[in-house]
């Protein structure tokens, strides 16, 4: 008797056993092999993130490529177009073109941000939230790490920009530019990142609403006044400037003219790719 419940204990052990082994097994589902463009396009990200191959190197061609990496033409191909996608390289038209390695990576970032910000029907109130909340915290940073250096970049900025108002002309490109200068002054690429993806939203805005030299004069002032506040090192002041600019920023989004052009603009046929177009024809 004792020997038939010891086998019954045994048959009844190794049947939870079987079923702990497929409740694992359950857990994993199997892989899908790695298409070999894929391999291809990692291989070459790795050499780009390792300084191995740097902007401006030009790859081998396709011939070559295919030879090293013992694939076809075909295969090279999907591979670069891949990687020309995500801004790694750009293709050369004529007889000495070809892929070269550049670092385009931030247009491409902040073009899937319009994107998104289109297709999502956005608004400007959203944007200037984003901007006083971004901005704010990106100054906050720069206040610790800003050198000589961005501080003489962006005072020459601001003085290239008043020649031209000088002149009569928008320096719109300059006037994103101060904002882009502020983000890289803080030596933070995530904060770069943020602020190059707020600017092509902006951009897109200012690219066909009424924004003339006036406005430009005023954004000028308040540019001088909060570089003027980081060197003295007051960052309430700083902050205050940068605040009010933003707010007059959106006050210009909302006249009654450029309500009705951006409800016009909003809701016209225009494709996506046209309105980036736009928009990066004004990028600083």
């Amino acid at each position: 008797m004792a020997v038939r419940k010891s086998a019954d204990k045994g048959v009844a052990a190794q049947k939870t056993a079987t079923t702990d082994k497929k409740k694992i097994a359950a857990l994993f589902a199997p892989l899908k092999p790695r298409r070999a463009f894929e391999e291809i396009s990692g291989e070459i990200k790795r050499m780009i993130f390792s300084g191995v191959l740097k902007p401006g190197d030009r790859l081998p061609s396709e011939t070559e490529l295919g030879n090293q990496f013992g694939v076809s033409r075909q295969t090279i191909r999907e591979a670069i177009r891949r990687l020309e996608l995500a801004g790694f390289i750009l293709i050369q038209k004529g007889a000495s073109g070809g892929p070269i390695v550049v670092n385009t990576i931030l247009k491409t970032i902040s073009d899937s941000f319009l994107d998104a910000f289109q297709m999502k029907n956005m608004t400007t109130d959203e944007l200037t939230k984003a901007r006083l909340e971004v901005e704010k915290m990106v100054l906050k940073n720069a206040f610790s790490m800003i050198g000589q250096d961005d501080i003489a970049g962006i005072r020459e900025g601001i003085k290239q920009a008043k020649k031209k108002i000088e002149q009569g002309v928008t320096p719109f490109g300059d006037d994103l530019n101060f904002h882009k200068q502020l983000a890289r002054a803080t030596h933070n690429r995530i904060f770069v990142i943020l602020v190059e993806s707020l600017m092509a939203a902006v951009a897109h805005f200012m690219s066909f609403l009424n924004i003339g030299v006036e406005w430009s004069k005023r954004a000028n002032k308040a540019h001088e006044r909060i570089l003027d506040a980081i060197e003295k090192g007051d960052e309430a002041a700083a902050l205050a400037e940068l605040e009010r600019h933003i707010i007059d920023a959106d006050r210009a989004y909302h006249t009654p003219r450029n309500t009705v052009r951006r409800n016009t603009e909003a809701s016209s046929p225009r494709s996506i790719e046209a309105k980036k177009a736009d928009a990066r024809s004004t990028k600083g």
